[in-house]
């Protein structure tokens, strides 16, 4: 990345918590805003996750309260819920049409957007970008079996960035007890458990 860019930053939660845990290590959310800052001029760093109303609503509340107190702009809305054909409740939600709008609209003030995402379904958003002049990252992992990245996704994007090789800049130290509103709520880690195939190579 070159020094004068200016970057904005969209993080998809749920995908990002799936290859992270897939991974075994947890992000430290301030190390990772100074990371980017370090690498140009930062201009939003977007949140992106779905919430349910119930019980566990709360259980995500310190760690997205945090977030918008430390310099991301986060961005929710109301997962939908069903009971599938086995009669288990089910919690679907995806962001991708609000990464996909805020995303166009910052097109015309950056030169780079980093995307925290694997899933698939973003090789055309990130073919748009670029025929806008933006150049587009993507972060997340090949280290996993399988990858968590969709292959079409990695090809298209203009420079692909491995969790791994980001991990001892922005992973949390496992000794640090005092950062525990960045825990990732249930909430996630149940989204992640029941979507993480369709999130990472749809």
């Amino acid at each position: 990345m070159q020094g004068q860019e200016k970057i904005a930053l969209l993080i998809d939660g749920a995908n990002l918590y799936s290859a992270t845990k897939a991974l075994g290590f947890d992000i430290d959310y301030k190390r990772l805003l100074k990371e980017f800052q370090s690498r140009g001029y930062l201009l939003r760093a977007f949140y992106y996750t779905t919430l349910i109303e119930d019980q566990e609503y709360s259980s995500i509340r310190p760690l997205l309260d945090w977030l918008d107190y430390n310099g991301y702009s986060v961005v929710t809305k109301l997962a939908r819920e069903f009971t599938d054909a086995q009669g288990r409740r089910r919690v679907r939600g995806n962001m991708d049409i609000e990464i996909a709008v805020d995303a166009m609209e910052l097109a015309e003030h950056v030169d780079h957007i980093v995307l925290f995402s694997g899933d698939g379904d973003f090789r055309s958003l990130v073919e748009a970008l670029q025929r806008k002049g933006v150049r587009v990252s993507v972060v997340s992992t090949i280290s996993t079996q399988p990858p968590l990245i969709a292959d079409d996704l990695r090809r298209q994007a203009d420079i692909f960035i491995d969790l791994v090789d980001l991990q001892p800049k922005i992973g949390r130290d496992p000794s640090e007890r005092q950062g525990r509103m960045q825990e990732t709520p249930r909430f996630l880690e149940r989204r992640s458990a029941t979507t993480a195939a369709g999130d990472g190579n749809d």
